[in-house]
């Protein structure tokens, strides 16, 4: 019998591992990435509060780009880093959300990272 692994529940798995090390501040928030098939999403979390301080994705109003390949991962990387620095937010704790840190993650996170935030 072939079992065939779950890659979703094991990247559940990898996000609730890395979940359990790292928290954001109001000072320093974590900026969580989520990606689907067809669209990425970030998000800047205060998790002390438990309030979302900035959001930014490929289904926004305006937004020109595809959510599904690396310009649009890029666009959104720049977009949420301006939505921070609108904000006074400067650094903040990448959470790669349990994907590999590779394609359009990595692209969202040297994006955010060209526009101003540090992490």
């Amino acid at each position: 019998m072939v079992k065939k692994i779950d890659s979703n529940k094991a990247r559940l798995k990898r996000h609730a591992r890395v979940r359990a090390k790292i928290s954001g501040t109001a000072q320093r928030p974590r900026l969580s990435v989520y990606r689907s098939t067809k669209h990425i999403y970030a998000q800047l979390i205060d998790d002390v509060a438990g309030v979302t301080l900035a959001a930014a994705s490929s289904q926004d109003k305006g937004f020109a780009e595809n959510g599904g390949n690396k310009e649009g991962a890029r666009a959104v990387g720049a977009a949420i880093a301006k939505k921070a620095a609108d904000k006074g937010i400067t650094t903040v704790v990448f959470d790669r959300g349990g994907y590999l840190y590779h394609g359009r993650i990595s692209e969202l996170a040297d994006a955010a990272r060209e526009n101003g935030l540090q992490f």
